[in-house]
């Protein structure tokens, strides 16, 4: 279990990270570490929290980070606002891809999660008048908070760790809340979750609603970091990474996921090969993980004995034999 002094251990490193490395490479990793987490607690929101495996974060994401990026461009809009619209607007598009499919399965969500990121990446090279297609958005500025701009890595970094605090703070208070037990249930055993009165479909929604809502607004952190968003914002690639974080973190286990987000933002570093190597490798590792360590490594250290997963709740124990 992650103790108070050690969580603020890590929290006071990750401020001063900046004052005690000023390489702007070593904090560039940093923000992309800041991203995958968020990425990775939102898909963990969806499949280690609501039992739905997902490959639509990407297309949250991307989609956050185009609509914010035209609106900032082209209509003149305060990043702010287009963050929260473009938030907004994935929300929007979770809710409705995820109250189609699901109505029909849960192997329908998949299938239609995948073809959305897969549309959305073809609009984004077509629709050239308004994404200007394969070239991309570029020179976007910088934000800021009134006279206060985060022009400069380190600056940046503060930027996106208070954005990351505050989305995953957000994740923490939601899967430690009653209706994140009944997630938990839903997932640990439905048919007994449905005997207690709970009707798993506006859990659900709720679940890829707030999962598409964080990964909109870290897109758009993403996307103003790089000065530039293209239609690669869609590739399978961040589903793919996404998922192996959590395999390895442990689905349901929201500390867990972090720090496996964190490590494995190096290993894109330590790996400098071409992408169709790297994606080889990345799949190998996946599927490494699915048939050895499906609970991930927290799995694997309550099992050998070394500790219990804070963070998995045996919630369908918890309504057995309750009323609802």
């Amino acid at each position: 279990m992650l103790t108070r002094s050690g969580f603020a251990g890590a929290a006071a490193c990750a401020v001063l990270l900046p004052l005690i490395v000023s390489t702007p490479y070593v904090l560039g990793i940093a923000i992309s570490a800041l991203t995958f987490m968020v990425l990775a607690t939102s898909l963990n929101l969806v499949y280690g929290y609501g039992g739905l495996l997902s490959f639509g974060q990407a297309a949250f994401f991307g989609l956050g980070a185009y609509t914010s990026a035209i609106l900032v461009v082209d209509a003149q809009w305060n990043f702010w606002l287009a963050t929260l619209a473009g938030a907004a607007l994935a929300t929007v598009l979770g809710i409705v891809v995820g109250f189609a499919s699901l109505r029909l399965s849960r192997n329908a969500f998949v299938i239609v999660s995948l073809a959305m990121t897969i549309i959305l990446q073809l609009v984004a090279k077509d629709w050239s008048s308004v994404t200007r297609g394969p070239a991309g958005l570029p020179g976007l500025p910088a934000p800021g908070i009134g006279s206060l701009e985060f022009d400069s890595t380190r600056s940046y970094y503060w930027f996106s760790l208070g954005v990351t605090c505050a989305l995953l703070l957000l994740v923490h208070a939601v899967v430690h809340s009653p209706a994140g037990r009944i997630f938990a249930a839903i997932r640990l055993n439905e048919p007994l979750a449905k005997s207690q009165g709970i009707n798993p479909m506006p859990y659900r929604l709720v679940a890829i609603g707030l999962s598409a809502f964080v990964a909109g607004a870290i897109g758009a952190v993403h996307a103003f970091n790089l000065t530039v968003i293209d239609p690669s914002v869609f590739d399978f690639y961040y589903a793919e990474v996404m998922l192996i974080m959590v395999l390895l973190g442990g689905p349901g286990r929201f500390w867990g996921v972090i720090v496996a987000a964190i490590v494995f933002s190096a290993v894109p570093e330590l790996l400098r090969v071409g992408n169709d190597a790297r994606a080889l490798i990345y799949g190998f590792i996946l599927m490494a993980l699915m048939l050895f360590l499906p609970d991930g490594f927290a799995g694997l250290a309550r099992r050998l004995g070394l500790g219990r997963a804070a963070d998995s709740v045996d919630a369908a124990a918890e309504l057995k034999g309750k009323t609802p």
